[in-house]
C-alpha cells in the first residue's frame, strides 16, 4: 500500500487505475473525510488528462437513510455489476426509495462513501483508495458541513462506521491510502 497527499491523490489514483479494462476505484473513508470533494477533483483531473468523463457514483444517493450504511455498501457489487449495472437512488426529503439509476457497465467509474471498499467489492475495483483522517477532525467537519443536519444522527452514523470497519478493514484493503490532516 501506497500513502499519498491530497495534492499527489489524483495522479495516483489515475496510475493505479490504467490497468487493463475498465477503470473502477472505489474511495472509502469516515464521514466527514473528504471523500466526495476528492472523487470531485479525481473526475476533474480524469476529464482533463483523458477527455472523458468518469462516471461517480455518491453512496450517499444509495444509502436508505440514516441506517443504511450496509445496505449502501452492499449495493457497490449491483452498482459495479454488467448489463444491469446502477443502483435505486434514495430520497432524502421523503425517506423513500426512487428513480433507478442505470450505469454504463463499459465506462470508467469512481464510487464513494463509507462502505464501498469491502472484501466483496475489492476484487471488482482496478484501484481501491482509503482517506485517513483522525476522528475529530472528521466529526468537526462533517457537522459543518451539513449546518446542524447530521448532528442528531452522527452517532448513529458511527457505529455502523465502526461495525463496517471490523467486518472489512476497508485500509487493509487499499492499493493506496490519502493521508490527509
Amino acid at each position: 500500500m501506497t500513502t499519498v497527499s491530497l495534492v499527489e491523490a489524483p495522479a495516483a489514483i489515475q496510475s493505479y487505475a490504467s490497468g487493463s479494462g475498465r477503470p473502477v476505484i472505489l474511495l472509502d473513508g469516515g464521514s466527514g473525510a473528504g471523500k466526495t470533494s476528492l472523487a470531485a477533483r479525481v473526475a476533474a483531473s480524469w476529464r482533463a488528462t483523458r477527455g472523458e468523463e468518469l462516471q461517480v457514483v455518491s453512496l450517499d444517493d444509495v444509502y436508505p437513510g440514516w441506517d443504511g450504511l450496509a445496505a449502501g455498501s452492499a449495493a457497490v457489487t449491483r452498482i459495479l455489476a454488467g448489463s444491469n449495472a446502477g443502483y435505486r437512488r434514495w430520497d432524502w426529503d421523503t425517506s423513500r426509495p426512487a428513480a433507478w439509476v442505470s450505469v454504463d457497465p463499459h465506462r470508467p467509474i469512481l464510487v464513494e462513501g463509507c462502505g464501498a471498499l469491502t472484501v466483496a467489492s475489492a476484487p471488482l475495483a482496478t484501484c481501491r483508495v482509503w482517506l485517513e483522517l483522525d476522528e475529530a477532525a472528521r466529526k468537526t467537519r462533517a457537522l459543518a458541513r451539513d449546518k446542524g443536519g447530521f448532528d442528531p444522527y452522527w452517532d448513529i452514523w458511527a457505529a455502523q462506521e465502526l461495525r463496517h470497519w471490523r467486518e472489512n478493514r476497508p485500509w487493509s484493503l487499499a492499493d493506496l491510502t490519502v493521508q490527509l490532516g
